[in-house]
């Protein structure tokens, strides 16, 4: 039997980096080398493209072969050597821009090669937060109150948005994820700091209600009438809120809660409104969709994340784990789902 040739695709220039290398070295040990033919290619920071021959901690370029697409061939090219490589699919672990945000998958389109995950326009969409809430809210399907802030515009007082928003408030990039640039305000000088913060990763920032809330989050799996939504998990954050250390640092104690404690009516509500999200979105291949569950048992859609972490701690292998689904064998059902489509 012919072994599938998948380019596992990782590295990135965006803050998530070092994620998406984690991530991509357990991709990597769960692929079947029965089944595939694995193509590693390192994206440094600078964005070029590596094909690199082994896995190595740290990862290793200096005998790699640039790599250059060709658009419409099917294919990539070596530099200096000019050889061909043909993917039969495309895996992307990558992380926040040119990564998850249509820029890849535009170019898998282009240069005619199947890619794992979401499409051009679903994967645009949901890395931006603000397009991705109005899109909800005019379906509705409820998200946290916020307002938008643009690099330039002038900045209202902490008095004026808390009176519409709340206090505190919750400040983060539009465009992201891992929870990078997120901060928490309760005053006009940390209102200041974390808008400098966070528009230091992009140029429109979020600015929502702070919710008292528990973190759920929910993977879904497959395109169309095939898709699957997995049980509810919970997220306990070791600190006050589920920031970048919280979900990667080595010390970090955050618990990940599955099946999450919560009625079964609950639990299917949450289900329902996954997959209307993951439809309204236009998402295909694989998902995580994430909520905060307030004090009151309000139910809010906090984001939609369409290239999750494959990290040891990541929540969406494990859902799946919980559904009886092995890591290798998610591996497999996305590789099938992209060829599928």
């Amino acid at each position: 039997m012919k072994k599938t040739t998948v380019m596992l695709l990782f590295g990135g220039e965006s803050s998530e980096h070092e994620v998406s290398v984690s991530s991509a070295r357990n991709v990597f040990a769960a692929l079947d080398d029965t089944k595939y033919d694995v193509v590693l290619c390192y994206i440094d920071r600078n964005g070029r493209w590596w094909l690199i021959e082994n896995m190595t901690d740290p990862v290793d370029i200096s005998t790699a072969s640039q790599l250059l697409p060709e658009l419409g061939g099917g294919c990539f090219v070596t530099l200096p050597n000019k050889e061909a490589v043909f993917p039969d699919v495309i895996l992307p672990i990558l992380h926040g821009v040119n990564g998850e945000d249509g820029t890849v998958q535009g170019l898998a389109k282009l240069t005619h090669i199947p890619i794992v995950g979401c499409k051009v326009e679903a994967s645009a969409v949901t890395m931006d937060k603000v397009t991705t809430k109005q899109l909800l809210e005019h379906n509705n399907i409820q998200t946290v109150p916020f307002e938008v802030h643009i690099a330039g515009d002038a900045l209202q007082s902490f008095h004026q948005l808390s009176d519409r928003l709340g206090s505190p408030l919750f400040i983060k990039p539009a465009n992201g994820g891992s929870s990078v640039g997120i901060s928490k305000a309760s005053n006009d000088d940390e209102l200041s700091t974390a808008l400098n913060d966070a528009h230091k990763h992009d140029d429109k920032v979020l600015i929502e209600t702070a919710i008292t809330a528990r973190e759920l989050e929910v993977a879904v799996l497959g395109s169309g009438k095939s898709a699957k939504v997995s049980g509810i998990g919970e997220i306990k954050p070791d600190r006050e809120f589920y920031d970048y250390d919280s979900k990667y640092d080595n010390s970090s104690q955050t618990q990940a809660i599955i099946p999450a404690d919560i009625p079964s009516e609950l639990a299917e509500s949450i289900k329902k409104t996954t997959a209307s999200a993951y439809q309204v979105l236009g998402c295909t291949g694989l998902a995580r969709v994430d909520f905060f569950l307030s004090e009151t048992n309000e139910v809010y859609l906090n984001e939609v994340n369409t290239l999750p972490g494959f990290t040891n701690i990541s929540m969406y292998p494990k859902l799946w784990r919980q559904e009886g689904l092995s890591y290798a064998g998610l591996i497999d059902a996305l590789i099938a789902d992209a060829l599928e489509k």
